[in-house]
């Protein structure tokens, strides 16, 4: 099925392209979130006509996203864990556990924006990608420690 993109979607596409999906994808994801319109001559003349407005939009998110991009730099947080041999962690330090010291410190961020390349399971130094906007993402230093160890900063 052929669909314009009513917004950028991951890995498909940038916002007024069009594109051909599974009918199914597009019926029962896409066009339901608003993510895309079935590909028709009335659509495309929608699209067309909200185009400046979207423009707008996007212009303004990005220069708040670059404004909320100097609160997070430089931002370093440390994790106290309970580890095992070999600095193995009792679990894990998870993107939820990071919104949650986020949020401590008065910068509320969605935990489905932070990226960690890999999962965190020992005791070390990691960095994180906060997604504050599709151009905009800012790396945040993440300390995990031996939970009892005095701290070195």
């Amino acid at each position: 099925m052929k669909v314009i993109l009513n917004e950028h979607v991951e890995q498909l596409g940038e916002r007024g392209t069009t594109c051909e999906v599974k009918s199914g994808f597009a019926r029962n994801y896409l066009i339901p979130k608003g993510l895309a319109y079935k590909a028709t001559i009335a659509n495309l003349a929608r699209f067309k006509q909200e185009q400046r407005r979207w423009e707008h939009r996007e212009t303004r998110d990005k220069l708040q996203a670059e404004d909320a991009a100097t609160k997070f730099a430089g931002i370093e947080l440390t994790f106290r864990r309970r580890a095992g041999e070999g600095d193995a962690l009792y679990g894990s330090v998870t993107s939820t556990d990071i919104a949650a010291a986020l949020a401590a410190r008065g910068l509320e961020v969605d935990r489905r924006k932070i990226e960690l390349a890999q999962h965190i399971k020992r005791v070390g130094t990691f960095t994180a990608q906060v997604h504050l906007h599709r151009e905009v993402r800012v790396p945040i230093t993440l300390h995990v420690e031996r939970e009892g160890e005095a701290s070195g900063t």
